[in-house]
Order: structure tokens, then C-alpha cells, then sequence
């Protein structure tokens, strides 16, 4: 009699807690039911975010409990010059700033020598579509990163990228990966295709790729064993219809491949880029679309929250609506900047910042590689530190 007692307070603690159009959900999601479309339009547009955290919370403790991944990485953007002209993008050289840059092999050499003190396990590399750069150019960037760093894991160029790389060489999208890989690219990170709706490619970005050429550069990089991570950029001119969308495409395509580790929601930053009259994004909307990819995409391994994006402090929220990844330490990220400020790069956290952020939200810090597996050190802060850390 007790027991069924403490069961129905929990239930009715539960119902208090979701409200009656909640508990539906509740109900596929204690049961581990595929949720709908509707369902991802439910969740959005409640106005219950602590129940919509609470389930993706359900669904995050059940995959992790309590543990949370970081990894010690490196960025390295090599070029702000593209001719794609996103209106959505503060990063591509245009007129009043940011200046032009085009890494040279030896400077990005002299780049990753920088941090060679440092115990870093991944690179993370992306950059502009420049049209100058010759398609060995990729093929010994990768070779050099390699050769500084054999053991380091090379996490390198969007789908939009690796069109681009292809078409250069004049090879076939699955020639150009087959190049890449034998040069040292270990693994492919989400972006360029931002939202998977032909509607806001054609507004945003009709120059890029579209969603049906963005999902073929992710089944061929399957085919050929890649490991890839995916994004949303959200909080532009997308519906709310148009992000479930999103999300139920790249779960049909990990249905198919299975090869996606993580999803990273990107909080959208109009600062210096042509939609600047559009609201930046609130802590809000930041954890609601952390909590909805978590309860939408059932079979995405990982839930990621970008701090440098969403803020340390949002991050450590997202711990408690689906986020079981905080990202990394990054050195020089150069895509946002804060407030619109181009000379902002130096954007890191300290390996003991990491932790404290993690732990002051009352999780366990596991530091992984690039494939999540956990990484064990016998003197973990040892050449970790910074010269600067962002205060939290």
C-alpha cells in the first residue's frame, strides 16, 4: 500500500509538474516511443520549458546519468574570404570588416606549433569557400597537422567545403573524402546547411548547397566510415515547423547511416551580418532547443550545448535539459564574436574552469576524444592552462 502510494505521488507530481498536454509526451518518453512531428511542434511551442526540460532530462539520465563529455581542442579557421554571401554569417570579408585573411601552410604550421604544449586530442578546422585555394592545398594542410600532431584527431570541413574541395580537384565528392582521409581527416563537423528547408536556403543562402546535396556529402562520408556531427542554426527567419523538420530529417538519415555522434543546436548571433535587425537569442530559446533535440533525436548518441555560443552559464542549464556535452576548451574560434566584435578570437576555457563549470551544476566532468571515449590522465591539468580563462 505504501509503495502504490509513493508511486501515485510521484505521478501526481508529474502531472503537476507537465500539464495535461505534456503528459502525452511524457508517456512515449518514459516508454522509449519515437515522438512525432506534432510532438517536436508541442514542444516548442509550450510554454511549459521546465517540462519540456524535465523530459529531455529523462532522456539525458537515462543515456548518461549524470556524466557530462568535454574534450581539450584546438579551432583553426583558415579563411574568412567565401563566395557564398550568407546573410545570415558575420565571419566571410566583406566591406567594414572583418579583414581578409588566407592562412598560408606555413602559418597554419606556426598555428598548430602554438598550442603543441597543450595537451590537445582534436583539431577542429573550418573556414570560408575561397575559390583561390587549390585542391592540395586541403590535402597538405591535413598532412601537416598530421605530421605535428600524429596522435590528434582531425575533425575538418563542412559538407559546403567538401563540394568545394571536389570540384577544385575535379573528382567526385566521394574521390575528394577518399583524399582527404588518406591525408589524415578523421571525422566530419556539422554546419553549412543550418536548417534543412529549401524556403530559408533560397532566402539565406541560395548560393550553398542545398539540403539534398548536404544529406549525399553525409551518406557518402557513411559509406566510407567517416563519423560526422550535425547542427541547427536556429533563431533566424526558420519556423518552428521548419526546425522539427530539420531535426526529423537528420534522424531519418541516422536511421539510415548511423554514423552522426552529435548534435550541436547553434544559437543564432546577428551582430555585423545582414539580418541584424533580428533579436539575438534568449537563455530561453537557447534551452528549449537544446531540450527538443534531445527528445527528437532518439538516436543521436550525444547532446552538445556550444558555450561559446550559448554562454557558460547557459551551458551549465543545459546540463539539466539534455545537454550531456559541453564542447571544449577551443582555442582562437573566429565564426561569432562576441557582441559583433571582430578582434575577439581568444575565446577558451581553462581545463579547471571546464570542470567547475560542470561540477557547480552538480554533474560529473569526463573528459573524451573525438569519438567519446573517455580519457584518463595521470596529471589531468599538466600543461593544460591558458594564459586567460573567461570568468564564470
Amino acid at each position: 500500500m505504501y509503495n502504490v502510494g509513493k508511486v501515485y505521488m510521484i505521478e501526481k507530481h508529474v502531472e503537476q509538474l507537465l500539464g495535461e498536454a505534456l503528459l502525452p509526451i511524457y508517456e512515449k518518453v518514459i516508454t522509449n516511443n519515437r515522438l512525432s512531428f506534432d510532438d517536436g511542434v508541442l514542444l516548442y511551442n509550450s510554454h511549459n520549458l521546465t517540462g519540456v526540460g524535465y523530459l529531455a532530462n529523462i532522456v539525458r539520465e537515462r543515456m548518461h546519468e549524470s556524466r557530462t563529455y568535454f574534450v581539450r581542442n584546438q579551432h583553426i579557421n583558415y579563411t574568412n574570404i567565401c563566395n557564398k554571401f550568407c546573410k545570415f554569417c558575420s565571419f566571410y570579408a566583406k566591406k567594414g570588416g572583418p579583414t581578409p585573411y588566407e592562412m598560408s601552410l606555413e602559418k597554419i604550421k606556426s598555428v598548430v606549433e602554438q598550442y603543441l604544449h597543450h595537451p590537445i586530442t582534436e583539431i577542429h578546422i573550418v573556414g570560408g569557400v575561397n575559390p583561390r585555394l587549390d585542391y592540395s592545398y586541403y590535402l597538405d594542410m591535413l598532412k601537416i597537422v598530421k605530421e605535428l600532431r600524429p596522435d590528434v584527431h582531425i575533425k575538418a570541413f563542412t559538407a559546403v567545403e567538401i563540394t568545394e574541395i571536389a570540384r577544385v580537384g575535379k573528382v567526385t565528392i566521394e574521390q575528394a573524402l577518399r583524399d582527404l582521409i588518406e591525408s589524415g581527416l578523421d571525422s566530419l563537423p556539422g554546419g553549412g546547411i543550418e536548417v534543412l528547408s529549401d524556403r530559408v536556403h533560397q532566402e539565406l543562402f541560395e548560393k550553398k548547397i542545398g539540403g539534398d546535396e548536404w544529406l549525399e556529402v553525409a551518406r557518402v562520408a557513411a559509406k566510407l566510415g567517416l563519423k560526422q556531427y550535425a547542427t541547427m542554426l536556429y533563431g533566424h527567419i526558420e519556423t518552428v515547423e521548419e526546425r522539427v523538420e530539420h531535426l526529423i530529417k537528420l534522424r531519418e538519415l541516422q536511421d539510415e547511416t548511423g554514423h552522426f555522434l552529435c548534435m550541436t543546436p547553434l544559437s543564432f548571433h546577428p551582430q555585423k551580418t545582414e539580418l541584424e535587425h533580428i533579436p539575438g537569442q534568449s537563455g530561453y530559446n537557447d534551452l528549449r532547443n537544446i531540450a527538443v533535440s534531445r527528445l527528437m533525436l532518439d538516436n543521436f548518441p550525444h547532446i552538445k550545448s556550444f558555450w561559446i555560443m550559448n554562454t557558460p552559464e547557459i551551458t551549465q542549464l543545459s546540463l539539466w535539459y539534455g545537454a550531456d556535452d559541453a564542447d571544449g576548451l577551443v582555442q582562437d574560434y573566429e565564426i561569432t564574436y562576441k557582441e559583433g566584435e571582430f578582434g575577439n578570437k581568444k575565446q577558451y576555457l581553462t581545463y579547471d574552469n571546464m570542470r567547475k563549470m560542470i561540477l557547480e551544476a552538480s554533474r560529473t566532468p569526463v573528459e573524451r576524444d573525438s569519438l567519446y571515449k573517455e580519457i584518463m590522465r595521470e596529471s589531468p591539468t599538466a600543461s593544460a592552462q591558458a594564459p586567460q580563462k573567461i570568468s564564470l
